[in-house]
């Protein structure tokens, strides 16, 4: 749940999260209630926003446009996230702290879309979740081909390279700056 969640856009009781195995969080992004879980590509870009433009909403509009490029998508008019013929594929809720993004997106590769139907997704009553499984069909190397996609996709919008780090020389860069 994001800092502007409405606690009705939650149709599920606790009994049935936990009977479903969801657990609940109330974070700091913007947005309202999502869901994040298999089968979902979840990037948080860290974007130093000084060194490119200073505006959250240029911001969300490269995320949108990073996804697009990886994606058969586009986007729906006021609405923030990538759509496909009026179904949400992906939610984008971010924050920034001196200019410097977190949180980020999460798209629907292979989801279990029934989890859409425990909340109103983003606030949105009458939004249709769907995944690329269902758009197109499912193949057998949709995740990787898709995280492939968006990298290359998101490294376009804000002209930068994509560079590969094991996960044990990201943790140490990360304590390193702590």
């Amino acid at each position: 749940m994001g800092r502007s969640a409405k606690q009705h856009h939650l149709l599920a009781s606790p009994a049935l999260l936990a009977s479903r195995g969801v657990e609940l969080f109330e974070v700091e992004r913007g947005g309202d209630v999502t869901f994040h879980g298999p089968g979902q590509l979840v990037g948080y870009p860290i974007v130093d926003l000084k060194r490119h433009r200073r505006d959250l909403h240029w911001y969300l509009r490269r995320v949108e446009e990073g996804l697009i490029l990886g994606v058969t998508a586009e986007r729906s008019a006021g609405q923030t996230g990538v759509w496909t013929q009026g179904r949400k594929l992906a939610s984008i809720g971010v924050h920034a702290r001196d200019w410097v993004t977190w949180h980020g997106f999460a798209l629907n590769v292979t989801t279990d879309l029934s989890y859409f139907d425990l909340m109103v997704p983003c606030g949105i009553a009458e939004v249709v979740m769907t995944s690329l499984a269902r758009e197109a069909g499912e193949a057998p190397d949709l995740g990787r081909r898709t995280r492939a996609q968006v990298v290359a996709g998101m490294a376009e919008v804000f002209g930068l390279a994509a560079v590969p780090i094991r996960a044990e020389e990201l943790d140490a860069a990360l304590h390193a700056g702590a």
